[in-house]
């Protein structure tokens, strides 16, 4: 089954850096600087990669409030 927009919204509400400096912070909470530099370096393989780089869209679009009403559900 395929994830719809909605669904991959609400996962990033409350996908957590999985290692580093901000382990276990929300994405979406990583201060930008962090997300550009892994999209300067290269963000990771695979679903952390993806997730990270919609955060960095995200915060420097000044959304993720958001995300307020999704987070912690």
């Amino acid at each position: 089954m395929a994830d719809t927009d909605s669904d991959r919204l609400r996962q990033l509400a409350d996908y957590r850096m999985p290692f580093g400096k901000y382990k276990g912070r929300r994405l979406l909470e990583l201060p930008e600087e962090y997300l550009l530099w892994f999209r300067n370096r290269g963000y990771p393989k695979g679903k952390l990669g993806d997730m990270m780089a919609n955060a960095l869209e995200i915060r420097a679009n000044g959304l993720e409030y958001l995300f307020d009403p999704l987070r912690g559900k």
